[in-house]
């Protein structure tokens, strides 16, 4: 064991390598291109709530890509204090939107809903440091569960996005729309088992642009915003009016915001078992404090709370280009797209079959990397069986049956609507009642 664990201390991060400009923003762009459609989803939602009109929603929508660049290059690149510095896309996060929902629609309007996030940010700031601690409870059986989890819980996504992802749409679910997601998996399959190491890393984005021609050819989309011309459009600060605060607003953004810390811990621990890289308590703090300072500051901007996009960890896991460059090159297209509104109308044009296609070897690959943790947890004479399989379960209730909370407290439903943070919780503490001794060794299992 010493023999094996002396190189990998001495030899560079995995992380840190590299690669030639080009590659690197092609392997970018196709992160960007897997998270596209979740990254916009949030505030097309928020801003239909808020009565906006479809210029002011797209305001919003080039508000969400320009801070979420940003916030991507803070993770990835870091500044001192700030910063994992490890390969994760930084986007809206989905798990605060029925919250903010219900503020737009209760009177608040967009001004509340930032004044919300903007102190519940800082506040989820302030106790960064002292959330990171909970890595200590992180033993391989716990993240083992929860990058297991991660994968399972974005799988509806991907079979939304292979039906069409517009249940009201008339082709819902057609054999057109699943045809060209089984067609766009087919292809990425094929590249990765017959074409060379290069091929396979950006098999995805060969795919999706291959599959995105064949829909043209079908009249599944079209690129007619390409005739636009690339005008430039810089958000304007607090353009839907000064943000303003309610108390009651602020404390339910702050049950948000620990359900971002829980959700973003678990997503550095996921990327950190797949990268190869340790994540101790001091990583996981500079992490944290990267999500809460792009939370803070994104209201300013007209944007939402921030979190990592876990489809992004399965893209790392399929290629293995383990690199944080890559996804800051991945952040300057966020950026770029956020300046260039019809340019990023363009990306928006490829068909969500292509997406689900795309999205069922992505997630699986997430999933598959937790099992592979799981496998090597030892299951003789302990409770470890059981921590995984009851956290496992917890995780996928509100999977599979999404309305499981409704009548418990909106404290409750808040926390455990994701399957997520449901398994995160079970898992760290299940473990903790089953395993006490061990769970306070999480770190040495990590380094």
């Amino acid at each position: 064991m010493n023999n094996v664990s002396k190189p990998t201390v001495s030899a560079a991060a995995p992380e840190d390598a590299r690669l030639p400009l080009g590659k690197t923003f092609a392997y970018g762009l196709q992160h960007i291109l897997t998270m596209y459609g979740g990254i916009i989803a949030p505030p097309l939602i928020i801003g239909s709530a808020a009565g906006l009109g479809a210029t002011q929603i797209g305001m919003l929508i080039t508000a969400a890509l320009f801070v979420s660049g940003m916030a991507t290059l803070l993770q990835t690149l870091g500044i001192p204090g700030f910063g994992a510095r490890l390969p994760l896309v930084q986007g809206v996060s989905f798990a605060g939107v029925s919250t903010m929902v219900t503020i737009v629609t209760g009177g608040g309007g967009l001004p509340e809903v930032f004044g919300a996030v903007i102190v519940s940010s800082l506040i989820g700031l302030i106790i960064a440091p002292y959330f990171a601690q909970i890595i200590r409870f992180f033993p391989p059986v716990v993240t083992g569960t929860v990058v297991t989890v991660i994968g399972l819980s974005l799988m509806p996504v991907a079979v939304r996005w292979a039906m069409g992802g517009n249940a009201h749409a008339a082709d819902w679910g057609s054999t057109g729309n699943i045809g060209l997601a089984a067609f766009t998996l087919a292809i990425i399959l094929l590249l990765n088992r017959f074409g060379s190491q290069t091929i396979g890393r950006i098999s995805v984005l060969m795919a999706m642009l291959l599959s995105t021609v064949v829909a043209i050819f079908l009249g599944k989309t079209h690129f007619s915003t390409l005739g636009h011309s690339l005008t430039l459009a810089i958000p304007s600060p607090f353009a839907y009016g000064l943000p303003t605060f309610n108390v009651a607003a602020i404390l339910s953004m702050l049950l948000i915001v620990l359900v971002l810390l829980t959700e973003t811990t678990a997503g550095l621990v996921a990327v950190g078992e797949i990268v190869g890289s340790p994540v101790d308590s001091k990583r996981i703090a500079k992490g944290l404090r990267a999500d809460m300072l792009s939370s803070a500051l994104s209201p300013v901007f007209n944007s939402f709370p921030q979190s990592s996009f876990a489809q992004n960890i399965g893209l790392v896991a399929l290629t293995g280009v383990k690199s944080r460059f890559v996804v800051a090159a991945g952040g300057v297209i966020l950026i770029a797209l956020g300046l260039l509104p019809s340019l990023g109308t363009v990306v928006a044009s490829i068909p969500s079959p292509v997406l689900g296609g795309a999205g069922v070897v992505l997630f699986g690959s997430v999933a598959a990397s937790g099992i592979r943790t799981l496998s090597k947890v030892e299951y003789k004479d302990n409770m470890n069986l059981v921590v995984v399989a009851t956290s496992i379960a917890f995780g996928m209730i509100p999977i599979v049956m999404p309305s499981f909370y409704d009548h418990f407290p909106g404290w409750v439903q808040t926390l455990l609507h994701s399957g997520i943070s449901a398994a995160c919780l079970a898992a760290v503490t299940l473990n903790a009642l089953f395993n006490p001794l061990r769970s306070t060794d999480a770190l040495t299992a990590h380094s």
